[in-house]
C-alpha cells in the first residue's frame, strides 16, 4: 500500500473529499515525524510503537574501492508491532480468546479404527 492508496482509504471509509484526507494522513505523518526528532516514542495501542535507536559509530568499507570510511553516530527510526497486529497479520486469534481446540491424536500403539 502506497501512501496515495492509504489517503484513498481513508477518503472513502470516512466520506471526504480526497484533499481532507491527505491533510489528516500527513497530519498524523508529521506528528510521528516530529516526536521521533524530538526523541519521543509514539505507542499506538493494538499498533504498535515507533522509537528511536542510537546506532554506534563504526568503520564501514566502500564496496567499490574497498577503502575503509568512518560511518558517524546515528539515530534511526524503529518501528516495534503489538501482540495484537502480530497475531491478526499472522491469522491466529486474538490474545483473550481461546483457539479451537484440535482433536487428540490416537496414542501410537492404539489398534486402527475400523
Amino acid at each position: 500500500m502506497t501512501k496515495a492508496d492509504l489517503i484513498e482509504e481513508v477518503s472513502r471509509v470516512v466520506e471526504m473529499t480526497r484533499k481532507d484526507s491527505e491533510v489528516i494522513v500527513e497530519a498524523i505523518f508529521d506528528s510521528i515525524v516530529r516526536s521521533l526528532r524530538t526523541g519521543d516514542k509514539i505507542e499506538i495501542r493494538g499498533f504498535g510503537s515507533f522509537r528511536t535507536r542510537q546506532r554506534q559509530p563504526r568503520i564501514g568499507r566502500n564496496p567499490k574501492t574497498g577503502s575503509r570510511v568512518e560511518v558517524p553516530p546515528k539515530r534511526i527510526p524503529y518501528f516495534k508491532p503489538s501482540k495484537e497486529l502480530k497475531d491478526l497479520v499472522n491469522g491466529t486469534p486474538k490474545s483473550g480468546t481461546p483457539a479451537p481446540a484440535e482433536p487428540a491424536a490416537p496414542p501410537a500403539d492404539a489398534p486402527p479404527l475400523a
